[in-house]
């Protein structure tokens, strides 16, 4: 029998509440040190209301190794104990998503964490509004259509870097979104949300292969129990390849060329080809000298339509339905 002083209570604990969650973290990372078990002091009703998982579990028999001065060790101090095998953090944000609510922010890379928990237990305990709600707030910078993704990376260009380390001595600067598109893949796929696959290897695609493999970005270097992996799958590597292959390189070639090296040398790299292609398209349709109307024309209509069918064709590219059945699926 565990010993009742190394349990720790955790946030929240409701003096009234009829039943304590041990949170016990086996997920083995390395990052961060071994911590005693957590316990959440909640209510079994409110709880059961939002999750028929969670339900079911509290109405099976618990194994013999908790808690307690009495003869049920399954109980301690009058309520009835369930172990739970979650990331403390996660479950704390879990619980308490269920009793308040949920709002999520796009602040630093610590709320992209917070959203990871949610979506992680709120798919594991099939806890349906609490996985649409992180779905949707993941769409909103990694977009299902091109008008997210161009605001996306407006708001990406505006915004100024944010200082963040876990050691001071060291600081790193991360760029908004603040998280990297590795750590977003690995979410989605371990959550079974396809939506964000398409955008996030887009993103992806705009890293050195060689970058990746050394896993050495500031943004892979954060320490967090709820940091998704920082390892690109073997999968996600052909899908990273057959974007690179198709898209980016056609892209430079084909449609940039009109504009010759002097705009060329002026892409910025980490905005990506769609944004590049939308500034192009805006220079040409106000160089009123250097081109006619009708190339002006011409230039907007297939650089438009191509940017479009690109983006269009992201899922297909990632083995995944269309925006729209994956929009009607998820976000529905």
């Amino acid at each position: 029998m565990d010993d009742p002083s190394s349990l720790t209570q955790g946030d929240p604990w409701f003096q009234d509440g009829n039943i304590i969650l041990v949170s016990r973290d086996e997920s083995g990372s390395s990052e961060l040190p071994e911590r005693p078990p957590v316990g959440f002091r909640v209510h079994r009703g409110v709880l059961s209301r939002h999750s028929e998982v969670l339900r079911d579990m509290f109405e099976l028999p618990q194994p013999d190794t908790m808690y307690d001065n009495d003869n049920d060790a399954s109980r301690y101090e009058g309520c009835q104990v369930i172990t739970m095998y979650d990331i403390p953090i996660e479950l704390s944000n879990l619980v308490k998503a269920l009793y308040d609510g949920v709002t999520f922010h796009n602040r630093s890379v610590d709320d992209f964490f917070y959203l990871a928990g949610i979506l992680r237990l709120s798919t594991k305990y099939v806890i349906s509004h609490l996985r649409t709600q992180a779905i949707k707030h993941l769409t909103q910078t990694w977009s299902y259509d091109l008008k997210g993704h161009d605001n996306m990376l407006d708001l990406a260009i505006r915004t100024p870097q944010l200082s963040y380390s876990s050691d001071p001595n060291t600081p790193s600067k991360l760029s908004y979104p603040y998280i990297h598109p590795i750590h977003v893949l690995n979410l989605a796929r371990s959550t079974n949300v396809r939506i964000v696959v398409p955008s996030a290897l887009y993103f992806l695609s705009l890293y050195p292969l060689t970058d990746l493999l050394r896993a050495d970005h500031p943004k892979l270097q954060v320490a967090h129990p709820s940091k998704p992996s920082s390892s690109l799958q073997p999968s996600d590597l052909v899908n990273y390849t057959l974007i690179c292959t198709n898209g980016t390189g056609r892209t430079c070639t084909r449609n940039f060329q009109r504009l010759g090296m002097r705009l060329a040398s002026s892409w910025v790299v980490r905005t990506g080809p769609f944004n590049f292609i939308g500034q192009t398209m805006s220079q040409v349709s106000q160089n009123t000298e250097g081109f006619c109307a009708a190339c002006r024309g011409d230039f907007a209509t297939d650089v438009g339509a191509f940017r479009q069918k690109f983006w269009d064709d992201l899922p297909a590219v990632c083995g995944l339905p269309a925006w729209d059945v994956m929009r009607e699926e998820e976000l529905s």
